[in-house]
């Protein structure tokens, strides 16, 4: 790197500053990744960007109580996102059990081909993440956090308070599991 081009500050220094201009530039540097981890847990786009947004807005909220995981963010923001995503679901889930008992929803069809392929994803994304809830805790931890969550290994060791290998075996466990509970779905 050319002497007249200082490296970025890392997440520890701009989650410390606590200016928006620095919470921006930590916003811009994982608002990718964070709407990525939502939309692996709740497989919908415009629920993903709510708790991206949701996510964010708490860090904001909370950025003087939280001491960052090896100087990163991501492992609380993935955190958080998935906590909300959980909100989500359960609060999603009770709005449709109401709808169902006051009427029978009408159902809208769109034909586009981009449209289909999209929902055909989401289905296919939705069986995935209802067997990743079927998971035993820990396993379903250790993989929303590095395989949902693209965190490598050693971070979620730490976020999680475990050893590696523990955070390893968890994730070839569950990997097992899922592939069972898949071809059994099939």
């Amino acid at each position: 790197m050319p002497a007249d081009q200082a490296e970025p500050p890392g997440d520890a220094a701009l989650w410390g500053c606590g200016d928006r201009a620095a919470f921006g530039d930590l916003f811009e540097r994982h608002v990718q990744a964070v709407w990525n981890h939502a939309y692996r847990l709740t497989g919908s786009w415009a629920v993903a960007e709510d708790v991206t947004s949701a996510t964010f807005l708490t860090a904001w909220r909370k950025r003087s109580d939280v001491a960052l995981v090896r100087e990163s963010a991501l492992p609380w923001l993935y955190t958080v996102a998935g906590n909300l995503a959980r909100t989500e679901r359960r609060s999603s889930g009770r709005r449709s059990r109401l709808a169902n008992r006051l009427a029978e929803p009408a159902e809208v069809f769109d034909h586009a081909d981009s449209v289909v392929d999209r929902l055909d994803n989401e289905v296919r994304l939705r069986k995935v993440i209802a067997a990743v809830r079927k998971l035993p805790k820990a396993q379903r931890q250790a993989v929303e956090l590095c395989l949902l969550g693209d965190l490598p290994i050693a971070d979620a060791a730490a976020h999680l308070g475990i050893a590696e290998v523990s955070v390893r075996s968890h994730i070839s466990r569950a990997r097992t599991h899922l592939r069972a509970m898949i071809e059994e779905a099939e």
